[in-house]
């Protein structure tokens, strides 16, 4: 996992006149316990993952309030889960990111919709949208209004998320409906505090469990010819009773002002973003506190027709504030104002963007622009519009003053072990020509980016076979889908692979099995090394797959690049038909990181040997063409000036980001590169076996300059092992062994041998023998030793 909620899930035990202070993910878990719940579930994804791990963390106290958590393997089968509150009076909460995943549970929604809950229902979703969206731009507003399913979208400070998560599950059984709660980021890590209630166990639970199963009752189907009426009863009966709740619990906020004949209906998730548009411009302080009065919707649909003549009724002009597009309030709000023949003019899309996300600077643009319209009384419109102006030019200035900043695209982790895999599509590609490559949602997809610049079509999780399935018969070679095994698991097993092999299908399938859904936090999936409570998940990806009767498997580690470049030419070029699938296996780096960090530090206290590995480049073997790079595009792979006054181009240099996972020295080998990289151990609490290797090594290679040849007591050993290009982290070091002192380009000129040494460098063909030669003579002449060759042709 990420991150660890340990130390604050403590704080969920909180009871009456204690004060929960927190984050909003860990306020909303709070909320749940005090609301009852009897089931919770979901699928991670950002801005709800840590939603999810939260959930985890704390069973065992759920456990003790009965409630039962079910990690799902999609959204789909969180929203299934829902269905427990059909027949049964029992509170349920699932989670997932949206919109992505509200699509993949688009079926279970509308069918548990249309016959309505008996027990509350929550779903509880991230709205992942604008700048810093990891998806499509869509809402989630338009799955409310078609399945008519009430949708809150609470204000960001704790009383209020909590107050309308509670408020949710009376809303879901006062009106027999599944509600949606969105939470957008800033809602979700928000910090404050609030007065804590005691926690309180389901009317039935795990602790406590239903004596008996329901009843039939053909009516709670959605089934025809049942769905008419239900159709009916969402309108007649369903809707009148959600806001004759909304209205009377208050679930909606007035904040006033004193420009009474103006006003702002805004979605209560954007409300601290307005507060502070309108403080920059004058018109509020920091303390929420506004001079233009604020209809704040926490309950975003239904609308409630009262509330919004009531607001309305005085003003000449209203703005409304929402985020997206299309207008639906906007629209809403039009048709209510028509219809009780109220003359306030309706801004909105006309003064803000019709889509993107609403920042601050975009909020103060745009309630300038609508000031400046209405030009109400008491305040200065045009110096409003004047100062948001000079807010907007300001960082124009600020950013012109910077000069252009070098771009950062996003990109794979150091060490990532599926960036290995694309330097081998990168080389297969160069032998055999480009082909289609559908790409999938996940880690991998970092590889549509510079250096890879690889994939054709990203159609959703686990969705890239399948979205191949049409471009291999038109296409005159196989198409490359690439899925990771949380995609697998997702989607993937059933939506690509059963239907490719259903059909008599062809292609290459690669699925990065690296343990984890390591994109939203490292949660655990079926096929992780350990399950969620401990032991083996007892399920695998290559098991799966030969039992549903795939023929063609390779299972390929990520980083054995020459390895992987062998298996892919393999698989393209197989002339036989079918599914040919290559599992390319690394656990995930950031995974592994904190899981050793862990481990060796434990190590050390045992004081056991620890071993941590380094690359670097040696100056003067590199030959500054920077192909490494352009097939690696490793962070802690860059440039740096070359030592050699001779030499204009930059050296490839290796930075302290480096994980040790040894991508450079294997793209090196693959690609047939200079042998420049080489290998170094710092090792800890060294052996005995160590101390003697590492005393014979300094001993050789020390008594041409003098050196010593021990380290002193307790010293830590470096190793320095110099790569061939056969080198990888996963092979014992070869080449010769120095110290990183006297690396090439810092050592001191050696003396002398009393006898000349001599090279014989055989070559078949080309020109390799030469150019070694030439490597060799330079790097001698440098050093002011006596060189000289020659050539014997044949």
């Amino acid at each position: 996992m990420e991150r660890s909620f340990k130390k604050e899930v403590q704080s969920l035990t909180l009871g009456a006149g204690e004060t929960f202070r927190g984050e909003g993910i860990l306020a909303v878990t709070k909320a749940l316990l005090q609301s009852g719940v009897s089931y919770v579930g979901g699928y991670q994804g950002a801005p709800v993952s840590h939603l999810l791990d939260v959930m985890v963390e704390a069973e065992d106290l759920l456990g003790e309030l009965g409630v039962h958590v079910e990690t799902c393997t999609n959204e789909a089968s969180a929203a299934a889960m829902l269905g427990a509150s059909i027949m049964y009076p029992l509170r349920g909460a699932v989670t997932w990111k949206s919109i992505v995943g509200t699509n993949v549970a688009a079926d279970a929604l509308s069918n548990l919709a249309s016959p309505g809950v008996t027990g509350g229902a929550l779903i509880i979703i991230g709205e992942d949208y604008g700048e810093g969206a990891s998806v499509i731009q869509e809402r989630s507003y338009a799955y409310a209004l078609k399945c008519s399913m009430w949708l809150l979208d609470p204000r960001p400070e704790l009383p209020t998320i909590v107050n309308i998560v509670e408020k949710g599950f009376e809303l879901s059984e006062a009106s027999n409906t599944p509600v949606m709660l969105e939470l957008r980021i800033r809602a979700c890590h928000v910090t404050g505090e609030f007065p804590a209630k005691d926690n309180r166990k389901g009317k039935f639970s795990g602790v406590d469990p239903l004596p008996a199963p329901a009843k039939f009752d053909y009516s709670k189907l959605a089934h025809p010819p049942l769905t008419y009426v239900q159709e009916r009863r969402k309108i007649e009966e369903r809707l009148p009773a959600a806001r004759k709740f909304i209205r009377e619990h208050r679930l909606n906020e007035t904040i006033g002002g004193d420009l009474s004949e103006i006003g702002i209906v805004v979605m209560g998730g954007l409300t601290n973003s307005v507060l502070r548009a309108l403080e920059r411009l004058g018109l509020a302080d920091a303390f929420g506190n506004s001079r233009v009065p604020l209809l704040v919707l926490n309950v975003v649909y239904p609308l409630i027709p009262e509330e919004i003549r009531e607001f309305c009724a005085s003003k000449q002009a209203v703005l409304i504030i929402e985020e997206g597009f299309p207008d639906y309030i906007e629209q809403a709000v039009n048709v209510e104002l028509r219809r009780a023949d109220l003359q306030a003019r309706v801004y909105g899309k006309d003064v803000l963007p019709k889509a993107g996300e609403y920042s601050s600077d975009v909020l103060a643009t745009g309630i300038a622009a609508f000031l400046k319209a209405t030009q109400p009384a008491k305040i200065d419109a045009d110096a409003a519009a004047a100062t948001a102006e000079a807010i907007v030019t300001q960082k124009a200035k600020s950013a012109s003053a910077l000069g252009p900043l070098p771009p950062r695209p996003p990109s794979f982790c150091t060490g990532c072990p599926e960036r290995p895999v694309f330097s081998a599509l990168k080389l297969m590609q160069r032998e055999i020509g480009p082909t289609h490559i559908s790409s999938d949602i996940g880690c991998h997809s970092f590889a549509t980016f510079a250096p890879f610049s690889m994939g054709n079509s990203i159609l959703g999780y686990g969705m890239s076979l399948a979205s191949a399935a049409a471009v291999g018969p038109n296409l005159a070679k196989r198409p490359i889908a690439i899925m990771g095994d949380g995609g697998f698991w997702h989607n993937g097993v059933i939506t690509g692979v059963a239907s490719n092999l259903f059909n008599k299908g062809d292609g290459v399938l690669i699925v990065m099995q690296n343990g984890y859904t390591s994109a939203t936090g490292q949660q655990f999936m079926p096929s992780s090394p350990s399950a969620r409570g401990g032991g083996t998940t007892g399920m695998d990806i290559e098991t799966t797959l030969r039992s549903m009767g795939v023929k063609w498997m390779r299972k390929v580690r990520t980083y054995g690049v020459a390895k992987m470049l062998a298996t892919l030419k393999e698989a393209m070029r197989d002339t036989a038909r079918g599914l040919k699938v290559i599992i390319a296996d690394g656990e995930c780096q950031l995974a592994r990181q904190r899981r050793i960090r862990v481990e060796n530090a434990e190590k050390l206290k045992r004081g056991e040997r620890v071993v941590r590995a380094r690359y670097g480049v040696d100056d003067e073997i590199c030959t500054g063409d920077h192909s490494c790079i352009r097939l690696s595009g490793c962070p802690s792979l860059t440039v740096k000036p070359s030592p050699d006054p001779l030499r204009t181009d930059p050296v490839a240099a290796v930075i302290e980001s480096c994980v040790g996972c040894g991508l450079c020295g294997e793209v090196a080998h693959a690609a047939v590169l200079c042998p420049s990289f080489y290998r170094a151990e710092l090792i800890k609490n060294p052996t005995i076996v160590d101390r003697t290797l590492f005393a014979l090594r300094r001993a050789l290679l020390g008594l041409p300059s003098g050196m010593p040849t021990a380290p002193h007591a307790g010293e830590d050993i470096k190793r320095e092992a110099v790569l061939d290009a056969r080198h990888s982290s996963d092979r014992p070091s070869a080449g010769a062994i120095t110290d990183p002192a006297l690396s090439p380009s810092t050592s001191p000129e050696r003396a002398v041998q009393d006898s000349p040494v001599k090279l014989l460098i055989a070559a078949l063909g080309g020109e390799g023998g030469g150019v070694l030669t030439d490597w060799i003579v330079s790097a001698a002449a440098q050093r002011g030793l006596p060189v000289q060759s020659t050539s014997i042709p044949g």
